[in-house]
């Protein structure tokens, strides 16, 4: 797999694979899973090449985190990177809350027993990095991420919480990549407006975008993905099957943002379906590549629970997608003529 050295601010070469793992649903996101094949699938990423590994004490309330450390144990600490974020700290005295349903962001169906508060401050986010190098049995991280900062995880709080965290979390994260404890500082966000906003209020090393740029989305593409080259920000793309529909085309039950498509999303992908039939394509094969043709994108993450999805995505990123098939699907008004695609 094609590996990408990117340096940080603070003069830190990491090794990005095209395309990383992402561990969200090993925080038991829609169903309990088991530990060993969790583990499993992190040695398998490693033996496939993925270098990069993305966490999130929001997964799980820590479980995945705990299942990443675990499942990297034995891997050599300077061939990966460890990818994590700040935002909510753990108390393992009380339980979670309810889910708030004013808000867009998903809970999880498992996890550990302990309440998530968030936590955008100075201290908290010293805290949330304490904890997260406890749970993987780690002395350094590679990448910390303010994680979900916007609107889609706090509604109308989004701006109050978004002072917070460049008052705050911002000023830590910035202490420990001047220390080395960590090599690099980002933010990793739902919107690409939001994106904007991080990525002209600091200077971030790294910024993770999730759902807004892949063949159903393309509203990162116009400011946000050209300000991170400007600005030599690297970009990692999660949710780029949109939580599922360009991974499995529009069957019955297909989810999107979390939720069942609707017969507009579901129409659409089924017109980008056809394309991709007609150039033998699967449509994951394409929703991947299309993803990783981005000059701005260092890493395309996604999600695996068993060892062979680990190697049916670095299949995909593997094989080739025929040039004609982008130009059908631009042709056809599908895909933004101004996408790039290698």
């Amino acid at each position: 797999m094609r590996l990408r050295s990117f340096k940080t601010r603070n003069g830190t070469a990491l090794p990005f694979s095209s395309i990383g793992l992402g561990t969200a649903p090993m925080g038991d996101l829609y169903e309990l899973l088991d530990e060993k094949t969790q583990v499993a699938t992190i040695e398998q990423a490693y033996e496939s090449g993925v270098r990069v590994f993305d966490t999130s004490p929001h997964y799980g309330n820590g479980l995945s985190e705990v299942r990443v450390g675990a499942g990297l144990r034995y891997a050599p600490r300077q061939d990966i990177i460890v990818s994590t974020k700040i935002g909510r700290v753990m108390d393992p005295f009380r339980k979670p809350a309810e889910r708030n349903k004013d808000v867009y962001s998903p809970g999880f169906v498992g996890g550990f027993p302990h309440a998530a508060t968030f936590d955008y401050s100075y201290d908290g986010t010293m805290r949330s990095v304490e904890q997260s190098l406890l749970r993987m049995g780690l002395s350094r991280l590679d990448i910390v991420l303010i994680h979900d900062c916007d609107v889609w995880t706090h509604g109308a709080q989004a701006g109050r919480r978004f002072g917070e965290a460049m008052d705050g979390a911002y000023r830590a994260l910035d202490k420990l990549r001047a220390e080395k404890t960590v090599a690099a500082i980002g933010f990793g966000i739902n919107e690409a407006d939001t994106c904007v906003k991080f990525a002209r209020a600091g200077d971030f090393d790294v910024a993770m975008m999730a759902g807004r740029y892949s063949l159903l989305i393309q509203n990162g593409l116009a400011e946000f993905l050209p300000l991170a080259v400007e600005k030599k920000i690297g970009v990692m793309l999660a949710g780029v099957f949109n939580s599922g529909i360009l991974a499995t085309g529009a069957i019955p039950g297909a989810k999107f943002e979390y939720a069942p498509a609707t017969a507009e999303i579901m129409d659409r992908v089924r017109q980008i379906e056809a394309v991709c039939t007609r150039h033998a394509t699967p449509i994951r094969r394409a929703a991947l590549q299309f993803a990783m043709a981005h000059p701005a994108v260092v890493s395309v993450v996604l999600g695996a629970v068993k060892p062979a999805e680990v190697q049916a995505n670095v299949a995909d990123a593997d094989q080739p997608v025929p040039a004609a098939l982008w130009s059908e699907l631009k042709s056809a008004g599908l895909l933004d003529p101004a996408a790039p695609v290698g």
